[in-house]
């Protein structure tokens, strides 16, 4: 190959490893998520709610990084399984709230060991690596 192409080797593309590396881990996650009948797009949704209970669908969109067409048919099947409530805005009928139910609160039990179990899958990175992954990561998000 010509040396002008070198760019185009992937090899030397630091998105395909980055790439590769996402879809490993939320493979982990799917086993674990598929005996609850969720998505791993939707676990992060819950993890959200678990933590707020109630957020706006822009505010989740930007915590997640999602945009809203990939939110709402989400948000809909969360809805149709009694996990989450999604109800207009009362100072401003623009905004849609999204709020945890009682099953949806529930189902956090049923996922509390979920973080330690991808943990100790064979994630080939110490504590300290993991901490510094984990910086770079957000530096990279947070910047852009």
């Amino acid at each position: 190959m010509a040396q002008e192409y070198e760019q185009l080797l992937l090899k030397n593309q630091v998105c395909f490893p980055l790439y590769a590396c996402g879809r490993m881990v939320v493979g982990k996650y799917t086993p674990y998520l598929k005996a609850l009948g969720l998505t791993y797009t939707q676990y992060i949704v819950l993890m959200v709610l678990w933590e707020h209970g109630s957020v706006n669908v822009g505010q989740l969109g930007a915590t997640l990084y999602l945009d809203a067409g990939t939110l709402t048919p989400l948000l809909k099947r969360l809805e149709k399984a009694g996990y989450v409530t999604r109800e207009r805005s009362k100072e401003d009928e623009r905004i849609t709230i999204v709020t945890i139910t009682k099953a949806g609160e529930a189902l956090k039990e049923k996922c509390k060991d979920i973080p330690e179990k991808i943990a100790c899958s064979g994630l080939p990175l110490n504590e300290k690596e993991m901490a510094q992954l984990y910086k770079l990561l957000y530096k990279m998000l947070d910047n852009n």
